[in-house]
Formats: C-alpha cells, structure tokens, sequence
C-alpha cells in the first residue's frame, strides 16, 4: 500500500477498522482484562476537505493546529511536503499593566506584563516580549511613564525582580497559540494598542473542564 495515494490507504484502514468492529460484535463477550482492536486504533479525524475550511474550524475549536496532507501522495517515511504542519493562533486583547527592565541591547523595556479582567479582579495572564519593533519601543515608552505606579495592579502578580508596574489603562492586541494549564498565554507576539475600549472590558475567556 505505500504507493498508494494516502486517499486509497485511509480508505483500506477505515473498512479494515470497520470490518474489526463488526467482527468484534458477532464474538463472544471477551474477558476484561482484553481490548478490542477497535478500541486501541483509532483514525485521525479529518476537520473538513477545503483547507481554509479546515483552518476556521481549527481556530474555532481552539486546537494547536493541524496537518494538511496530499490526498494523492504516496507513503513516504520521514518528512515530506507532502504533509505540511499548521500552526493556529488566535487573537485578543489584554491589558498593560507593567513592564520588566531591558536587558542586552534591548532599550525602554524588555517584555510586557499581561491581564484580563474577572469578577473585578486583574490577574496576570503572562509576559510577552515579541513584535515590538524600535518604533513601538519609544511609543510605549512614552505613554507608560505617565502611569507608573508603585503597587501591582494584578491580584496575582509575577515575583519577577525589576518589574514596574503600571495603572491598567492601556491595551494590547496580542497574538497567541493557546493557553497553559495554569491560564497563561503561550507565545504570545504584540500586534499594537487598542483604543475601542475601556481596560474593564477586557475579561478573563470562560475554560472548560
């Protein structure tokens, strides 16, 4: 079957799988301590045939991505372009509401501090610390020295040293690839400030268990 194209293969391991099922069915009951054949393989699940059609549901249902493959390639062991990985991010804003100090040849500061809003409360969502380019650096720079503040705006602040902290006014547009465990951002990239609305409207996404 490796000369197949992956249309052709996916075809044979989904009868092959269904004929094991039923097979499973007309059986005796197996002993417990046995797993079908049909419960150990399962096939990949394919979000839809259009890739941009594919690419919507992936944001939607918030995955990490997906892979795109060449329905006439044949099997080719190791990397090919016949298969091609797909990363997904996902956009929103969050508020400013510190900043760490610069360090190397970096100038102003080095990453921002992040949050959203939930029951009134600020907590601190992660740090981001790419995007920037020189002009943005003397943009924010300039508008944060007007609201450094002395205590942390967050309920939940980081016990990063060398941070200062800043009246949650401002807001940024962030582009992530998903949130952590613990509701943090993962690789978040600034995309530029918002001014369409107020600080408390930026809330906290409801997670599911």
């Amino acid at each position: 079957m490796r000369r197949r194209p992956l249309s052709e293969r996916r075809l044979a391991l989904e009868e092959s799988l269904a004929l094991n099922k039923l097979a499973n069915k007309s059986r005796h009951k197996a002993p417990k301590n046995k797993v079908g054949l049909n419960q150990v393989i399962v096939p990949s699940s394919r979000l839809a045939s259009d890739g941009l059609q594919a690419y919507r549901l992936a944001i939607k249902r918030k995955f990490e991505g997906l892979v795109a493959k060449d329905l006439s390639s044949p099997y080719v062991e190791g990397r090919s372009s016949f298969w091609l990985k797909v990363k997904v991010h996902q956009e929103d804003e969050f508020v400013i509401g510190g900043y760490t100090e610069p360090s190397g040849s970096r100038s102003h500061f080095g990453a921002l501090l992040l949050g959203a809003y939930d029951r009134g409360k600020l907590h601190f969502v992660g740090k981001v610390g790419t995007g920037f380019n020189q002009q943005n650096f003397v943009m924010l720079f300039r508008k944060f020295r007007l609201l450094v503040r002395q205590q942390s705006p967050f309920v939940d602040p980081p016990r990063d040293r060398d941070i200062t902290f800043l009246s949650p006014k401002l807001i940024a547009q962030i582009s992530y690839q998903e949130w952590t465990a613990d509701k943090k951002l993962r690789q978040p990239v600034f995309l530029g400030l918002r001014d369409d609305k107020s600080a408390q409207e930026v809330r906290m996404p409801e997670f599911t268990a």
